[in-house]
């Protein structure tokens, strides 16, 4: 099955709630960037609470995640969009470590001091910035702590990833609860009691769980609601003409560096690994465009 969101509210319209499987997407990202498990982890988490966050916007709205700690996967980025757009890579893919038990060690690839940054283009004149320190570095306590602090907006927040022997993906799935006004302490102690007894949310997805089950399993016996569902996927739309853009945004001088020492140029997209191969010829007609 396709991965997609739900949206959801519960315990009397008082608790909202995001629950999806990602494991298509996140198994994309793996084939793209050729990342070890621990990375594929990291990157996986990250897609999975992008799409999430996502799935908040409207229209042509986008946001930009950039997790940057001091581990040596280095730069996290993921960007996302309300059509259930999703891609990201990291700095370094060739990072694996794990805990005793097996699991994998994010917080040591990530690391635990450095930040995550979020961009949102809400389609208005300025964008909207925010970031917030990394506390833990498995980043599902980091993003409860991001929507917390930065976006004042008590949460919990769920993404897991269980990568196999031959470091394909096999389950991947999150999600977001958040408080709503007119919520009481009595209904946050019963979700804090339901996030106790269920399973891991990636344990959930890989024993078939679709988004509306884990929904379930935070409830309990809890009323709930479905409001919306939406299809999510790994899209890259990067294209020649516009990294041929990119070039000419060099200016004359780099451009004619370009041209005299190297006769051609390929570039290649972070996100999809695809390369584009510009001869001498479509170089100097981007140089003219450079001087115009």
């Amino acid at each position: 099955m396709n991965d997609y969101i739900v949206k959801s509210l519960a315990f009397n319209d008082t608790i909202r709630i995001l629950a999806c499987t990602a494991t298509e997407t996140v198994n994309r990202a793996w084939e793209n960037q050729h990342t070890y498990p621990t990375a594929t982890a990291a990157l996986g988490r990250t897609l999975i609470v992008g799409s999430m966050m996502g799935s908040m916007l409207k229209g042509e709205e986008n946001i930009t995640i950039r997790i940057k700690g001091d581990g040596p996967i280095g730069l996290i980025t993921v960007d996302a969009n309300a059509r259930g757009e999703v891609r990201g890579y990291v700095e370094n893919p060739l990072v694996h470590y794990q805990y005793d038990n097996g699991k994998l060690n994010v917080a040591k690839a990530v690391g635990k001091n450095g930040e995550i940054h979020v961009i949102k283009d809400l389609k208005m004149r300025d964008y909207f910035h925010s970031s917030v320190p990394i506390i833990s570095g498995e980043l599902g306590e980091d993003f409860t702590y991001y929507f917390t602090r930065s976006e004042q907006t008590p949460s919990s927040v769920g993404c897991g990833v269980l990568v196999e022997p031959d470091n394909s993906v096999s389950a991947a799935g999150g999600f977001i609860i958040q408080v709503m006004p007119g919520a009481t302490e009595e209904t946050i102690k019963k979700i804090e009691t339901n996030l106790g007894k269920i399973k891991s949310v990636s344990s959930m997805v890989a024993d078939g769980y679709t988004p509306e089950d884990i929904v379930k399993e935070i409830c309990q016996n809890e009323g709930y609601r479905i409001l919306d569902q939406m299809q999510i996927a790994y899209t890259c739309k990067c294209s020649k003409e516009r990294f041929a853009a990119g070039l000419i945004s060099l200016g004359k001088n780099e451009l004619t560096t370009i041209i005299e020492e190297d006769g051609q140029a390929e570039t290649e997209c972070h996100f999809c690994k695809d390369k584009y191969h510009f001869d001498r010829e479509e170089l100097i007609a981007l140089l003219e465009e450079a001087k115009a």
